[in-house]
């Protein structure tokens, strides 16, 4: 009876020892297939979440390119007003250019008979009506171009002539044979000159 316990026993212990084998390999299986399910799941988060952030990269980079765009556009009209309030500027600075450039022909003649011999009352009421003239166009922005004894410049001096002379170096304005002019700083008749050798 000892030996039938015994071998009772042991036949408890190898069936319990295979129960908790084949218990340790079904739990194996089942987490091998657990932790495939959890690969499978990851993958497909990891498209989706690809996915999602391919997405919200797409939004940004047109909310980039919509910021962008606008700020485009802003520089773009502040440029465009900068632009129309200079052509303005240069309007107001400027709209007399053609007036001014057919009153400076006055001007020459005015010139041209104060130097003539007449009557001194004559002469001085010439001169103050000249005066006159002058101080209104220069109030309108009308200055003279210096030019006599002035080093050459062919922006504002236009050389008529050559001359040999000891009065004044090479390259200088030994001669005026019209006077020059600007309006705010703008040539509207550039002085005709005789130049030094």
């Amino acid at each position: 009876m000892t030996d039938n316990r015994e071998e009772v026993m042991e036949e408890l212990k190898e069936e319990e020892l295979k129960e908790a084998e084949d218990a340790k390999a079904s739990e194996a299986e089942e987490d091998t297939q657990e932790s495939e399910e959890a690969a499978e799941e990851a993958a497909d988060s990891g498209k989706e979440s690809g996915e999602e952030k391919e997405e919200e990269v797409k939004e940004e980079g047109k909310e980039e390119s919509d910021d962008l765009r606008y700020l485009r556009l802003m520089a773009d009209f502040q440029n465009y007003k900068k632009r129309v309030e200079k052509e303005k500027r240069d309007l107001y600075s400027y709209a007399n250019e053609k007036i001014m450039g057919d009153l400076l022909t006055v001007m020459d003649n005015f010139e041209r008979a104060l130097e003539h011999d007449a009557d001194e009352n004559f002469k001085e009421g010439i001169e103050m009506i000249f005066k006159q003239l002058q101080d209104v166009l220069e109030k309108s922005g009308l200055a003279e171009i210096p030019a006599l004894g002035e080093e050459f410049d062919p922006n504002v001096h236009s050389a008529v002539m050559t001359e040999e002379t000891e009065d004044y170096e090479s390259g200088k304005v030994s001669g005026v044979m019209q006077k020059g002019y600007t309006l705010n700083g703008k040539v509207i008749r550039p002085s005709m000159v005789k130049v030094a050798n």
